[in-house]
């Protein structure tokens, strides 16, 4: 469901994302794209995986499946994933690190739960975007970077902690080597703490993780679960109504439009065709130590 909230000055849609059952409960609430809008700056994806929380034996399993024209970033706000992918890269993915994967010209990648986690069970809570590339970096080579928690530029001022991941913000810039303008950020308030957005980036969004937020000087608020998009060049001042996180995305839009069908993005929809015949034919590269993978979706 979306509602246009024209009536709060700066910003232009609320988005209430529907919520989605992966299978075994394990459920992610799925922002971008929406019926009513597909992106915000570059970002084309925009899941919340969980909370989840798996007993001792079980976890996740996301089989090994393809990308093309995009980049990954996965972020954990609580437990652990193993990223295993065909440039031979196995990575445990804990809180507060950031997961950068560039699919360009093609990646395969799995989502598990390690067996050690597997056995003692616990919950898993993060997000997951995808950021489309310009045309002139889709068929890049593909890459993966992890960078610990510590790496991330931080800021601090009266009761709001802003965190970069990628991108840029007041004043830092994300050790992550993106390919467009943009900004990802985890801003963590304190109760009646204020943060101010900014028209650093043409495009601009918040995603509540937690707790809620007002636009100080408007009646209404956002709650948990809903992705904010503000009019460009709009200045707004939120307010954390109880201890609230949010997740900052945004950028300059791509100037082409972005064909997307399931993990495959591109400018051209003949790339798409393209990618799902190698996908059918495996010829793609494969993950070392895993056997299994997604079949291409009807």
């Amino acid at each position: 469901m979306t509602v246009h909230s024209s009536e709060i000055e700066g910003v232009d849609l609320v988005i209430l994302p529907p919520v989605r059952d992966l299978g075994d409960g394990f459920q992610v609430r799925r922002a971008l794209p929406s019926a009513q809008r597909r992106m915000v700056g570059p970002f084309i994806f925009f899941d919340q995986m969980g909370e989840a929380v798996f007993r001792g034996g079980e976890g996740l399993d996301v089989r090994p499946h393809p990308h093309i024209g995009l980049s990954t970033l996965t972020y954990l706000i609580e437990g652990e994933i193993l990223h295993r992918d065909s440039l031979g890269s196995l990575q445990a993915i804990r809180p507060g690190e950031v997961n950068w994967m560039t699919a360009g010209s093609g990646i395969v990648h799995s989502e598990r739960t390690s067996a050690e986690n597997r056995a003692k069970g616990g919950k898993l809570f993060g997000l997951q975007t995808w950021i489309a590339l310009p045309r002139e970096a889709e068929e890049i080579d593909p890459a993966f970077t992890h960078h610990k928690a510590q790496e991330m530029p931080v800021t601090e001022d009266a009761g709001t902690r802003l965190t970069l991941l990628a991108g840029s913000s007041e004043g830092m810039v994300s050790p992550l080597k993106t390919h467009s303008d943009m900004v990802y950020a985890d801003i963590v308030m304190q109760h009646g703490a204020r943060y101010r957005v900014k028209a650093e980036h043409i495009e601009r969004a918040v995603y509540v993780v937690s707790g809620s937020v007002e636009v100080e000087g408007q009646t209404g608020a956002f709650a948990a679960g809903q992705l904010v998009v503000f009019k460009p060049d709009a200045e707004v001042v939120l307010r954390a109504d109880g201890a609230t996180r949010l997740m900052l995305l945004g950028g300059e839009p791509l100037p082409e439009k972005r064909h997307i069908f399931w993990n495959f993005v591109s400018s051209s929809a003949d790339r798409i065709e393209q990618a799902k015949e190698d996908w059918k034919a495996q010829r793609f590269a494969a993950v070392p130590e895993e056997r299994e993978f997604i079949p291409l979706p009807a």
